[in-house]
């Protein structure tokens, strides 16, 4: 069990430094764009984070899926929120204002 956790955090940890490496990367010109695709992974992690949170494990498990579900919502609400926003700048201007 222990060398399990061990295992997990140090996948956790190489993860979130590449991610972090990558999104660093990113010219700002492609970084909005490339928003709508990662909410499409956001959502796969949400139904992962679903599946651990729900299942009866050791609490350790739940909270990190927990967590995991509240990271990964608010990934999904910020970039759909984002792309509206980018979306509405492309929009034409009405004559009514």
């Amino acid at each position: 069990m222990p060398q399990d956790l061990l295992v997990g955090l140090t996948i956790f940890l190489l993860a979130s430094f590449t991610g972090f490496e990558v999104i660093t990367k990113v010219p700002p010109t492609l970084h909005t764009p490339l928003m709508s695709g990662a909410n499409a992974i956001s959502g796969i992690a949400i139904i992962g984070a679903l599946l651990v949170t729900g299942r009866n494990a050791v609490q350790l498990e739940v909270i990190l899926g927990f967590v995991a579900i509240v990271f990964a919502m608010v990934n999904v609400v910020g970039g759909f929120l984002v792309t509206d926003r980018m979306l509405q700048m492309f929009k034409k201007k009405s004559d009514d204002n």
